[in-house]
C-alpha cells in the first residue's frame, strides 16, 4: 500500500516537473496552471523546511568550513 502511495507521489512530481519545462517552452495553457501549482508546492515545502530547522539565520551557511 505504501509503495502505491509513494509511486503516485513520484509520478505527480515527475509530471509537475515536465509541465514546468513544457510551459517554459510555450506549451498549452493548462501546463502553465500545473507548473504554477508545482512551483508553489515547492516554495511551500521549502518554507516549511526552513521553519522546521529553527529558522534563525537566513544567510545560508554559518561559515564553519574555513
Amino acid at each position: 500500500m505504501i509503495l502505491v502511495f509513494l509511486s503516485a507521489i513520484l509520478l505527480l512530481v515527475i509530471g509537475g516537473c515536465v509541465c514546468v519545462v513544457w510551459a517554459a517552452r510555450g506549451g498549452p495553457r493548462w501546463t502553465r496552471g500545473v507548473s504554477r501549482a508545482t512551483l508553489l508546492a515547492g516554495e511551500l515545502l521549502r518554507a516549511s523546511n526552513r521553519r522546521s530547522r529553527g529558522g534563525g539565520s537566513s544567510s545560508g551557511s554559518s561559515g564553519g568550513d574555513g
